[in-house]
């Protein structure tokens, strides 16, 4: 079988400027300029997927095959060119039969221009293949287009859907163009309108809870970069100009206190010639506390110091994956369940944004788990924010999970997060031994994210952070109150 890419080559036909035509057409189309203008974040995101768009393009025409009767008709016009005038002559009526049986678009001109002229000159034959040729590039560029318009509503037809998705979507997951990008990626899986209700429900939820929203970012921005002074810091001479009275008057500058007579204040001299006044005069002398006036210059002058040099080394924190532990035990359903849900999908909008990995395991009797930041995250995420929190309460297999997944090298830099009310049984001494071990010779963090005040401080003593988030109803309706 003839390709098509084969046939643009043999006839020169130039598909480049057909995809680009296409192409352009795509982003010119209503439905993505305006999607463009309510969402500007995605924006780079779908104009980032432009390359792969053209790549996809390119090998749909070139793995495109020929209809039978036009490659027939190419093979018949590839012979032909090799024919001389003479042989040529001969072969016309079986190729004038040939273009009509295939229904050619040439086959009308090529029986006119045989019958308008009695004598058939080398002249008419190169017309003949010139006519001829032109035609089949004609087909071949209408068989290129009709390819490309089919795959252009393929294309517009997925890029719409996967808008829809990504536009109910971005408020919620992407806080910057990061995150947008990673959105728009896991926009290519198959969803349906009802199962990503489930997120844009929760998105809701959780900007009804600000505090909820606030605890997730300083969490999971907990591991800023600090800047730490390099010990023994050689001295670095630093100049200065500094500005102080100069020793040779030039202007009265105030009043102060002193024994100089050539500039006392005319109150002064009057006390002088009072006889009662003239040994408190002479005290007020001797003790330099008369009021005179105050004259001086200004003069500037380099003033040389030295210090340690205040250039420093970046202590870089780290700021690797999550492994979200949430517990689903009973005492965790009702609004505590949301409020864990919710958490979850505020600690993924951290991990699109910052271009971390966000990796979820409900531990309950037994332990499930979703990576919400993978291509199919929306899909992992959806299955996740459905699960019911209806089991037991096993934070020992919680923590094992944790240790043994932070034993391979992709997480060996990760935040583990415990998502749980922490009415529990105390922790095995093994698993607290293994835990202080990762934290001291492997520097990773430990969070508890409480959601109540009651949790057993046993249990809790293990973690570097405690975040606290009472669920009680006393403290919901306090932050509704501050709100």
């Amino acid at each position: 079988m003839l390709t098509l890419d084969t046939l643009n080559t043999m006839l020169a036909v130039s598909e480049e400027g057909m995809v680009e035509e296409m192409i352009l057409a795509l982003l010119a189309s209503p439905q993505l300029v305006i999607f463009f203008e309510k969402f500007p974040r995605l924006k780079n995101a779908v104009t980032a997927d432009l390359p792969r768009w053209r790549e996809a393009l390119r090998s749909r025409l070139k793995d495109a095959h020929v209809p039978p009767e036009l490659m027939e008709e190419v093979m018949c016009y590839q012979q032909s060119q090799l024919l001389s005038t003479p042989q040529f002559i001969v072969q016309l009526p079986q190729i004038l039969a040939l273009l009509h049986r295939l229904h050619s678009p040439y086959a009308a001109q090529a029986k006119q221009l045989t019958e308008s002229n009695s004598t058939f000159t080398p002249a008419l034959h190169t017309l003949f293949l010139q006519r001829w040729r032109l035609s089949l590039v004609v087909q071949a560029t209408t068989l290129n287009q009709q390819l490309l318009e089919e795959e252009r509503e393929q294309l517009l037809s997925d890029v719409q859907e996967r808008m829809t998705l990504s536009g109910q979507l971005e408020p919620t997951l992407a806080e910057n163009d990061n995150a947008a990008g990673r959105l728009w990626d896991m926009s290519a899986g198959q969803l349906k309108r009802g199962d990503y209700q489930l997120i844009v429900k929760y998105g809701e939820f959780l900007a009804a809870q600000p505090e909820l929203m606030q605890l997730a970012e300083q969490l999971g921005r907990s591991r800023e970069a600090k800047s730490v002074p390099k010990k023994d810091a050689p001295m670095e001479t630093f100049r200065t100009l500094v500005r102080e009275p100069a020793t040779v008057p030039e202007q009265v500058d105030g009043i102060q206190q002193s024994d100089d007579i050539l500039r006392l204040l005319p109150p002064e001299l009057a006390t002088l010639g009072i006889t009662e006044l003239e040994y408190e005069f002479y005290r007020r002398l001797v003790e330099k506390q008369l009021l005179t006036y105050r004259l001086h210059g200004e003069a500037w002058r380099e003033k040389v110091t030295e210090r340690p040099v205040v250039h420093q080394d970046v202590d870089e924190q780290p700021r690797g994956p999550f492994i979200v532990c949430v517990d689903t035990s009973g005492s965790m359903g009702g609004f505590n369940e949301q409020c864990a849900k919710a958490f979850c999908l505020a600690l993924m909008r951290v991990a699109l944004a910052d271009n971390r990995r966000c990796f979820i395991m409900l531990f309950s009797t037994d332990v499930v788990r979703y990576e919400l930041s993978g291509p199919e995250g929306i899909e992992q995420a959806i299955r996740f924010l459905s699960q019911r929190f209806r089991g037991g309460t096993d934070i020992a297999s919680c923590f094992r999970a944790i240790i043994e997944r932070m034993q391979g090298r992709e997480w060996f830099d990760a935040d583990a997060v415990v998502i749980s009310d922490f009415i529990a049984q105390r922790l095995p001494d093994d698993v607290v031994s293994k835990v202080g071990e990762l934290q001291r010779l492997h520097q990773h963090r430990f969070h508890a994210v409480a959601m109540s005040a009651h949790g057993k401080p046993g249990i809790m003593r293990i973690f570097d952070h405690i975040w606290r988030f009472d669920t009680g109803m006393r403290s919901r309706l306090l932050r509704r109150w501050r709100r």
